[in-house]
């Protein structure tokens, strides 16, 4: 399964910015799918996850801003991020772990770039 994220891209502090991550084929099953983060010279950090049973959780530095959702239908998985801030700067990156078909994927990312 390829992942494709998109949607990145430069903005200003206060401003919304929507990142979607599409599946090359059919899903049909998931442990879980996710949204990480990697600011230049960190690690990367989860920033939202979503189970097979619609649960979400977040990171608490982007609770309240950020709302991670699925489209089954087509596959992706999206990410409303309201209120940037400049920490919020970073390569995004989606994460779909599967039962079916059986695996971990990762899309190769989308840089963020919030400025002040």
């Amino acid at each position: 399964v390829q992942l494709v994220e998109s949607g990145g891209g430069l903005v200003q502090a206060g401003q919304s910015l929507r990142l979607s991550c599409a599946a090359s084929q059919a899903i049909f099953s998931i442990n879980a799918m996710g949204w990480y983060r990697q600011a230049p010279g960190k690690q990367r950090e989860v920033v939202a996850q979503i189970t097979n049973s619609g649960g979400t959780h977040y990171a608490p530095s982007v609770k309240g801003r950020f709302t991670i959702s699925r489209d089954n239908t087509n596959n992706t998985l999206y990410l409303e991020m309201n209120s940037l801030k400049p920490d919020d700067t970073g390569v995004y990156y989606c994460n779909y772990w599967l039962r079916d078909p059986v695996g971990d994927f990762w899309g190769k990312g989308t840089l963020v770039t919030v400025s002040s």
